[in-house]
């Protein structure tokens, strides 16, 4: 499991493209019959995938974690962006399509990843957080999540916003995550900016049409940096960034944060003429 530790902002002002890239950028999720995982000190964030192609795969633990299994001490996000598959979380078994939601919380000892169908494997996206209480093993169906359709194409920003682990959805200790799929035609998010100094966030890029890349825009909003990003690859964004992306297609990110609170709305917002 990849360690990444704290940036400043001072910091990731002086980087080059590179050092971004290699502090920020996750560009190892999504491969076939592997677990992979990088812990982020970012409020102990880890992010990672599953995808069960051959069989079906178990959630390891790791000595990093100091732990007797993984979710001792945390609690897990699933979602599935690929096709139909099974997570079994110690016994309970969940059905789980694309764009489908399972929480895993604290105390939960085994979770399995399964596909229901080889040539379409299911592909999970993992977020884990801290916890401190637990709350139960939960599925959300994509239906069930309460679509919020906002922005507009003028701006060329129309998107639907699916919100699953959050205070009113399923229940967790401080882990808040959803998904937001944007229209055709339109290909900016989070615009206007905001940043929320009291949770970190993970943005995980999917449905990236293949030859076509999202700029995702990070860094103070006065000292601004972007990051090329394909398919299938994630960013941590640390609490004092911004978090906006445009691609050159439009495209569907998960979003996920972690920290002080889980209220949705606490952000500060970033007027778009102030951003340089």
């Amino acid at each position: 499991m990849e360690q990444r530790y704290h940036n400043s902002a001072k910091e990731v002002s002086t980087m080059t493209t590179a050092e971004l890239r290699g502090n920020f950028l996750v560009d190892s999720l999504m491969k076939a019959d592997e677990i992979s995982f990088v812990y982020s000190h970012y409020d102990r964030v880890i992010v990672g995938s599953a995808v069960p192609a051959n069989g079906p795969i178990s959630l390891p633990n790791y000595p990093e974690l100091r732990a007797e299994y993984f979710l001792e001490r945390r609690e897990l996000g699933i979602i599935n962006i690929g096709g139909p598959g099974e997570v079994v979380i110690d016994a309970q078994t969940f059905a789980i399509n694309k764009l489908d939601c399972v929480f895993a919380g604290k105390g939960s000892k085994e979770v399995t990843f399964k596909s229901l169908d080889a040539t379409n494997p299911a592909k999970y996206y993992l977020l884990s957080a801290p916890a401190h209480k637990e709350y139960p093993a939960s599925l959300m169906k994509k239906e069930d999540a309460t679509p919020v359709s906002i922005g507009s194409a003028e701006t060329s920003n129309a998107r639907t916003i699916y919100k699953y682990i959050h205070l009113d959805g399923i229940r967790s200790s401080q882990l808040v995550m959803g998904l937001t799929v944007l229209s055709t035609g339109s290909v900016w998010n989070t615009m206007p900016s905001h940043t929320h100094d009291r949770r970190m966030e993970m943005y995980f890029y999917f449905d990236v049409t293949p030859g076509q890349v999202v700029l995702h825009l990070m860094g103070e909003p006065q000292q601004t940096k972007h990051l090329v990003m394909k398919n299938n690859e994630a960013v941590i964004s640390p609490p004092w960034s911004i978090h906006s992306g445009c691609g050159t297609a439009n495209y569907s990110f998960i979003w996920g944060m972690a920290g002080e609170n889980q209220v949705y709305s606490d952000m500060d917002p970033v007027a778009i003429d102030e951003l340089k």
